[in-house]
């Protein structure tokens, strides 16, 4: 049996050349500073926010974000900070490739590689290193600096191993953002009367 597709408001979202459907009901601040890999798909309430960064020039891409990805409704994407003799820095942040991203969950990795699942109300803390092929269970809080190894189940408060993850993880991760949810991601038709 097929997977049912998964309509919404065309007025609500914006596509681009690449693909990506952009909530009219997210919030992106310094869109010059983000980029979208293509087929990433942004739901109502997301915040992304490409307006922090550092100061000076040579510092321009902020949140880099890879090929069909979703982030969930009211998902924060943000760059990591630290102070440095009194000066607040933000470092670029980057998503790597078929990741997904729950509702709720607040993002301040340094990184996040390939074929990533995050559930519903996490928080990755700042300069957080997320390899590939990884899964972070709902609830989820990964305290800063933490590397997430490949194959890896995370969960808890703070987020411990708890599991460990097949290797056709790739496949599945991808096929899950690709068919399960990019191509049965479709427009609602409106009749007229």
């Amino acid at each position: 049996m097929e997977d049912p597709p998964i309509y919404y408001d065309k007025a609500e979202y914006i596509e681009t050349d690449t693909g990506n459907k952009v909530s009219r009901k997210s919030v992106i601040c310094g869109s010059q500073n983000i980029v979208l890999g293509g087929k990433t798909v942004i739901q109502k309430e997301c915040i992304i926010r490409g307006d922090l960064r550092r100061t000076g020039p040579g510092h321009t891409v902020v949140v880099a974000i890879g090929r069909y990805c979703l982030l969930s409704q009211r998902c924060v994407i943000r760059p990591p900070y630290k102070t440095y003799k009194g000066v607040l820095n933000y470092y670029p942040m980057k998503i790597a490739d078929h990741v997904t991203i729950g509702e709720d969950s607040v993002i301040e990795a340094a990184q996040v590689g390939s074929y990533v699942e995050i559930g519903k109300n996490c928080v990755i803390g700042r300069f957080a290193i997320i390899k590939d092929c990884s899964r972070i269970l709902d609830g989820s809080v990964v305290a800063p600096n933490t590397v997430i190894p490949s194959f890896s189940v995370y969960a808890g408060n703070p987020a411990q191993l708890v599991d460990e993850l097949p290797e056709s993880t790739q496949e599945l991760l991808e096929s899950s953002t690709k068919e399960f949810y990019y191509e049965r991601f479709l427009p609602q038709h409106v009749t007229s009367r």
